[in-house]
C-alpha cells in the first residue's frame, strides 16, 4: 500500500486574464476564510503558495490579521515564503532570481515568522539549469514543481536529485500532473468515489511506480481555491475508497522524508520538455516590450543605481534601504511567470507597463539624488562634470558624457577625442521667472545645446572623478550622415569589414568573408501569447535592405546605417490568401564597432502588420559548430534532438528547438567563434550553420486551441467551459520597436571567462552628471533638490574597491547591516577561481541572506560567492 501525503493549498496567480486588484479582492474571503478554518481545526494545515507578496497585499486590507498568521505560522500549520513573487526561471537575472528569494525570507521572517524553506514554484514555464545553484545561496536544499521533466530521457522518478552545473544539488519532487492533482473541491466531495477510482488512485500508482515510491506527494488545490473544509473527516472519508493510505501533510515534511532516502537518482540540466505538461518553449519573444523593460530595468539597478548608493553612502549621503527595496519590489512583480512571458490580457500588460514607469521613477530619482548631492558636496560649478564607474575595476576607454552649454565649441580637461554624438537646441527664452534675494526679478534666458559627447576616459573603480571644460574656438566634432552615394558603404576596425553591397550586408576579417552576415527573417504566427506557431501553407522569407549610407566624424566613417522597406501581408489570413492585401513596413540598421572591435548593432522596426515573427539570421560560416548559451550564472552546450513525427504521442506541445539564453549565445568551431550579445532578447535556434534569435513574436490572442505545435485546448482557459476567446490587440506591438544587440567575430577558442567579461564590459554604463542651471528638468528632482548646509568634503577624485579579472553581479548596501555593503562575484565557467587573499582579508564570506559561511578561498565552477564589506 502506498502512503499518499496529501498537501492542501493554494495557487494564486496575482494576475493573468485577471489583474492584481481582481486578486486582491478575491482573497480578501478567501484568506479569511483560510484562517479561520485552520483555527477551527487544529490538525489541519495550508500552504499560501509560496509567496509572501500576496500575503502583504491582503495584510495590507486586512491589518487584524497579521497576528492570526503569525501565530499559525509559529504553530507550523500556515505555510508562507519564501519567494516575494512566483518567479519565471528563464527570463530573469541571476541577481532577479536571488533578490526575489533574499527578500521573500527576510519580508516573511521579519512581518511573519520563519518561511517555507521550499524551493517552491509550481507552475512556471520551465526552469533553468541553474537554479539549484541559485537555491543553495540562501540555505535552500529542495524543490517542488510541476512543469518540464521527461521520466524516458531524464530521470525515471518523480522524486530526485536536481544538480546544477556547480554541482550543488536540491531535493527535487514533480508533481506530474500539476499542482491540481489531488484537488478536492466541492464536486469531488460530491463525489467521492468517482474522484478516488478516476483520479486520486490513478495519479498516486503512476508516482509511486516512477520510481519505487512508498510515499507519494499529492497537492490539493488550483488556481485561487479554498481551503479543504473539515479535512480531517475528508481524509477519513478518502481512506475508506481509496487502495492507498492518505495522511495530512505538508512540503516541508515530504522534503523530510526525501531526505532520508539514499535512492534516489541524479539529473543535470534545464527542466524544459513538455512531456506531461506544456512549458511554452516558445514564450521567450511574446510581447517583446515587457522582456526589454524588464531587462533594462535590472541592469538600470544592478549597474547603476545599486553601485551609486554604496558610493554615495561612503561619501556621507546614505539614502534609505526602504526606496531600494521597494524598487526591486516594483521589479519583481513584474518577473512572475505568466506577467513576465507575457501570457496576459492587455489589461494587465497595461498595469506591467504601469509598474515598470514607477520602478524606474524610483530607480532614475535616487540616481539623480546621488549624482546631484556628491556634486553639492563638491562644491562643482557648471563647467564641471562629475563622471562615475560603478564597475569594482579601473575604467580606460569610451564613455558617454552628457553637457547642457552655451555653446557647441567645447574643450575637455579629462576626456579625450570628445565627439558629440547628440544634439539638442534650446532657442532664447525671453521675460523669465528669476527668485533672488532681492525677490522676484525678471531676465532672458540665452539659447543653450543639450549635448552628449562620447569620449576616451580613465576612471577609478567603484568611484568617481571630476573633469572640466571649457569654451574653445572651434566646433567640437559631431557625427556627420554621408549622403554622397559615390562613397563606399563600409566601415572598418583594424582587419575587420562591414559592408553594403548588392543588398546584403557583408563581413570580412584576415580569416573569413561572409556574405550575407547578418538577415532579417520573417513568418508569419499562428500562435498566441504563449506560443508561437507556424501558418501552414506559410514559410520564413528574408526582409530586403535596400539602401545604406555612413555618418563620419571629421571625414572619418563610424557607422554604417542600412535601411530597408518590405510590403508584407497585412493580416494572417493574407499569409495563405489569393488575394492577400499588403501593407509596407520600414526598418533601419545602425551598425558600428567599439573600441575593442565589438559590432554594436541598433535595429529600429516600424511594425505595421499583424500575427507574425521577426527573426535576426546571423551567418557565421562555421563548420561543426556547436552553440553554447548563456544561462543564469553559467554556459551550457544546446544539442537539437531529433524530433519523431509522431512527436504528439510523447509530448503535448512540440520539443522544437528553440532555447532561451540569458545575455549571450555563441557559435563555437574549433578555433573561431560568433558571438551574439542581446539587450532583452531570451529566445535562439541553431540549425543550418546559422543562430537565429527571435526579436518579436506578435498575435492578437490570449490564447487559441489546435496550434500546429501545441495541439489541443487553447493555454490560458480561453477554451474550457463557461470561459470566451480573448483579444490581445496591445500584443500586436504595432509601431515602433528598437532591438539592441552586438556581436564578435574572434580568430580563437572560445573561453567562457572571456565571454563574460566582454558581456560585462559591453553593458557598462555611462554615468556622468552636470551642476547646471540652463535647464533643471534634464533630470527630473533637480528642480527639487534644495542645497544644504555644513555637507561633508569629499574628494575630487574617489575609489572604494578594486577587484581585477572577476565577474562581480551586484555591488549593493547590506540589507541587514546600516554600515556595511555586499559584494557578490560569479564564477561562470568550469574552472575553479581562487579569490585574492587582500579581498578576502576585507570581507566576511556569507551566503545571500548574510549569514556566515566557511570558505576555502574559491570560487567553484558555475558558482558564485557574497563578500559583506563594512564601510
Amino acid at each position: 500500500m502506498t502512503q499518499t501525503n496529501l498537501v492542501n493549498h493554494t495557487h494564486w496567480d496575482r494576475e493573468w486574464y485577471f489583474t492584481t486588484m481582481d486578486a486582491l479582492v478575491l482573497s480578501d474571503q478567501l484568506f479569511t476564510e483560510v484562517l479561520d478554518e485552520l483555527e477551527k481545526h487544529p490538525e489541519a494545515n495550508f500552504c499560501l503558495d509560496g509567496q509572501i507578496s500576496v500575503v502583504d497585499e491582503y495584510v495590507e486590507i486586512h491589518p487584524e490579521a497579521k497576528k492570526r498568521i503569525q501565530r499559525l505560522v509559529k504553530e507550523g500549520r500556515l505555510f508562507v515564503g519564501p519567494w516575494y513573487t512566483q518567479t519565471d526561471a528563464l527570463i530573469p537575472d541571476t541577481e532577479s532570481i536571488l533578490r526575489n528569494l533574499i527578500i521573500g525570507v527576510n519580508d516573511t521572517r521579519e512581518k511573519y515568522g520563519q518561511p517555507m524553506m521550499v524551493g517552491y514554484l509550481p507552475d512556471t514555464f520551465g526552469f533553468n539549469a541553474q537554479l539549484p545553484t541559485i537555491l543553495h545561496q540562501v540555505g535552500i536544499d529542495n524543490f517542488v514543481f510541476w512543469r518540464g521533466t521527461n521520466f524516458r530521457t531524464q530521470m525515471n522518478s518523480v522524486y530526485f536529485k536536481w544538480q546544477g552545473l556547480s554541482g550543488k544539488d536540491v531535493y527535487a519532487a514533480n508533481f506530474p500532473f500539476g499542482y491540481f492533482t489531488a484537488q478536492i473541491d466541492v464536486e469531488s466531495k460530491k463525489n467521492l468515489k468517482e474522484f478516488v477510482d478516476k483520479r486520486f488512485d490513478p495519479a498516486a500508482d503512476f508516482e509511486a511506480t516512477h520510481s519505487k515510491n512508498a510515499d507519494v506527494l499529492m497537492p490539493s488545490g488550483i488556481d485561487q481555491m479554498n481551503i479543504i473544509k473539515n479535512i480531517h473527516q475528508t481524509i477519513s472519508d478518502l481512506n475508506k475508497l481509496s487502495k492507498n493510505h492518505t495522511v495530512i501533510s505538508s512540503y516541508p515534511k515530504f522534503i523530510d522524508k526525501l531526505r532520508q532516502r539514499t535512492d534516489l537518482p541524479t539529473y543535470q540540466g534545464e527542466l524544459r520538455l513538455p512531456t506531461y505538461a506544456r512549458v511554452h518553449r516558445t514564450i521567450g519573444s511574446v510581447r517583446h516590450q515587457i522582456k526589454t523593460d524588464n531587462f533594462y530595468l535590472e541592469q538600470k539597478i544592478l549597474r547603476r543605481v545599486e553601485p551609486l548608493m554604496v558610493i554615495a553612502h561612503k561619501n556621507g549621503l546614505n539614502i534609505g534601504n526602504g526606496l531600494l527595496i521597494k524598487l526591486w519590489k516594483k521589479l519583481l512583480e513584474c518577473q512572475a511567470h505568466d506577467t513576465l512571458g507575457g501570457s496576459v490580457s492587455d489589461n494587465v500588460a497595461v498595469d506591467i507597463k504601469h509598474r515598470f514607469k514607477e520602478a524606474n521613477e524610483i530607480a532614475d530619482g535616487i540616481e539623480n539624488m546621488v549624482k546631484k548631492k556628491l556634486a553639492e558636496f563638491l562644491n562643482l560649478g557648471d563647467h564641471d562634470v562629475l563622471v562615475f564607474n560603478t564597475d569594482p575595476f579601473k575604467f580606460s576607454g569610451k564613455k558617454i558624457i552628457s553637457l547642457t552649454t552655451s555653446s557647441k565649441n567645447i574643450e575637455f580637461d579629462g576626456l579625450e577625442q570628445p565627439v558629440i554624438i547628440e544634439s539638442k537646441h534650446y532657442p532664447v527664452r525671453h521675460h523669465i521667472l528669476m527668485m533672488t534675494p532681492r525677490g522676484q526679478e525678471y531676465t532672458d534666458e540665452p539659447e543653450y545645446y543639450e549635448l552628449k559627447f562620447e569620449g576616451n576616459i580613465e576612471l577609478p573603480a567603484l568611484g568617481y572623478k571630476v573633469i572640466h571644460f571649457n569654451e574653445g574656438k572651434q566646433p567640437a566634432a559631431e557625427l556627420l550622415i554621408n549622403s554622397d552615394s559615390n562613397k563606399k558603404n563600409e566601415i572598418q576596425f583594424k582587419n575587420q569589414r562591414l559592408n553594403f553591397v548588392n543588398g546584403t550586408i557583408n563581413y570580412s576579417n584576415q580569416e573569413c568573408q561572409i556574405t550575407d552576415a547578418i538577415q532579417l527573417m520573417d513568418s508569419g504566427n499562428d500562435g498566441d501569447t504563449y506560443d508561437y506557431s507556424p501558418l501552414n501553407g506559410d514559410s520564413e522569407r528574408a526582409l530586403d535592405f535596400q539602401n545604406a549610407q555612413v555618418e563620419e566624424i571629421n571625414g572619418k566613417v563610424a557607422v554604417l546605417i542600412v535601411r530597408g522597406t518590405s510590403k508584407l501581408p497585412l493580416h494572417l489570413e493574407d499569409r495563405v490568401a489569393t488575394k492577400p492585401q499588403y501593407q509596407a513596413v520600414s526598418y533601419t540598421l545602425r551598425l558600428s564597432f567599439d573600441e575593442q572591435g565589438l559590432i554594436e548593432g541598433k535595429l529600429d522596426f516600424d511594425n505595421q502588420v499583424y500575427s507574425h515573427r521577426l527573426r535576426l539570421k546571423l551567418n557565421p560560416q562555421i563548420k561543426n559548430a556547436k552553440t553554447i548559451a548563456h544561462i543564469q550564472d553559467g554556459f551550457v552546450q544546446t544539442i537539437n534532438h531529433k524530433i519523431s513525427d509522431d512527436w504528439e504521442k510523447e509530448f503535448v506541445e512540440k520539443p522544437v528547438n528553440i532555447y532561451s539564453f540569458d545575455k549571450t549565445v555563441s557559435i563555437v568551431g574549433e578555433n573561431k567563434h560568433m558571438t551574439f550579445l542581446g539587450k532583452g532578447m531570451k529566445e535562439y535556434e541553431a540549425k543550418n550553420n546559422g543562430l537565429y534569435v527571435t526579436l518579436m513574436a506578435t498575435t492578437g490572442q490570449l490564447g487559441k486551441p489546435n496550434l500546429a505545435w501545441r495541439p489541443g485546448r487553447a493555454s490560458g482557459d480561453t477554451t474550457n467551459q463557461g470561459h470566451v476567446m480573448m483579444a490581445t490587440p496591445l500584443a500586436e506591438e504595432l509601431g515602433h520597436n528598437r532591438f539592441e544587440f552586438a556581436l564578435s567575430f574572434a580568430e580563437k577558442k572560445f573561453s567562457e571567462h572571456e565571454t563574460s567579461m566582454l558581456m560585462h564590459r559591453w553593458l557598462s554604463p555611462s554615468i556622468s552628471y552636470q551642476m547646471q542651471k540652463l535647464n533643471l528638468f534634464i533630470n527630473r528632482l533637480d528642480n527639487k533638490i534644495w542645497p544644504t548646509e555644513d555637507n561633508p568634503i569629499i574628494p575630487d577624485s574617489f575609489s572604494l574597491l578594486e577587484i581585477q579579472d572577476l565577474l562581480v553581479a551586484a555591488v549593493y548596501p547590506s540589507y541587514l547591516d546600516a554600515d556595511a555593503y555586499i559584494v557578490r562575484i560569479q564564477n561562470p565557467t568550469k574552472q575553479v577561481v581562487k579569490i585574492p587573499e587582500d579581498l578576502l582579508g576585507k570581507a566576511d564570506v556569507v551566503n545571500a541572506l548574510e549569514e556566515p559561511v566557511q570558505s576555502d578561498g574559491t570560487i567553484g565552477k558555475y558558482d558564485m560567492i557574497t563578500l559583506k564589506f563594512k564601510y
